[in-house]
């Protein structure tokens, strides 16, 4: 593991430390560009890559990038566990390090780092800031029409089953405030795969804290191949069936508790 980034260099706008934090697994094609592109966007951010024991070098290359810059430091898993694992490993790391806003981006160019700022800027209004492709202003580029109608429709079905807003509960492209992670308490986290994503949404909203999107422009992968199957849809629509079912179940909990104290109050009254 690569050392520590340093703490004296300038904080970006007064948010305090930012890390962006980026789980790789056989992105070696990816890893350097990226983070070339990412410190040149944002020189104020640093980076925490989380790599998973890719076999095809993505690891040492994210290292020999580190040992020329400060701001970025690697972490070095055995074995890949899930993208959900990465992150929350990263996280927890971020949080060690006493870092004020931790990010999350994908390591294959998908999330353009030049649209970072978009997500720095609407900050000071949320405890989460999600880079969305599906509300005004957002975009899509070389999908082919079934991946988008997956995620439109997965993302529609997750708003009717769960009662949230968000418009993009399963984008990877955030900044979380650091009250933000440790309130909605990740070590209850058992998310493992991309449903992370739509758990961490789900777990700020419910815990009475501000989501924003904002737009962003998302680019297909041009190297490497995409993590995503069938496999992971259907893992992913299966955790959220069960979070919506236990949803509506405290919601009729709660609504006959409040008939039975209105009954009692108003039994109260006629006496």
């Amino acid at each position: 593991m690569s050392a520590a980034p340093r703490d004296d260099r300038p904080a970006p706008l007064g948010r305090g430390r930012v890390v962006m934090v980026v789980p790789t697994y056989d992105e070696a094609a990816n890893i350097v560009p990226l983070l070339q592109r990412l410190r040149a966007a944002q020189p104020g951010v640093d980076v925490l890559v989380v790599d998973d024991g890719s076999p095809d070098g993505t690891g040492r290359l994210a290292e020999e990038y580190a040992a020329a810059d400060a701001a970025v430091s690697v972490l070095h898993r055995t074995e890949k566990q899930g993208l959900g694992a990465a992150y929350l490993h990263g996280f927890r790391v971020a949080l060690e390090r006493g870092y004020d806003v931790v990010g999350e981006m994908d390591a294959d160019g998908s999330h353009q780092p030049e649209q970072l700022g978009r997500l720095l800027e609407a900050l000071p209004g949320a405890d989460l800031v999600i880079g969305s492709r599906w509300v005004p202003g957002g975009s899509i580029v070389n999908w082919p029409r079934h991946r988008e109608l997956l995620s439109r429709g997965g993302n529609l079905y997750t708003r009717t089953l769960l009662g949230i807003e968000v418009r993009d509960a399963t984008a990877g492209f955030r900044l979380f405030r650091r009250s933000t992670l440790e309130r909605i308490r990740l070590e209850e986290t058992a998310s493992l795969g991309y449903v992370f994503q739509t758990d961490l949404a789900h777990r700020t909203l419910r815990a009475g804290l501000r989501v924003r999107e904002v737009p962003i422009e998302f680019v297909e992968r041009v190297r490497g191949e995409s993590k995503m199957s069938g496999a992971v849809a259907a893992e992913s629509l299966r955790r959220i069936t069960t979070w919506g079912l236990e949803e509506r179940g405290r919601q009729l909990r709660a609504g006959v508790r409040r008939l039975r104290a209105r009954a009692e109050q108003r039994r109260g009254t006629a006496r």
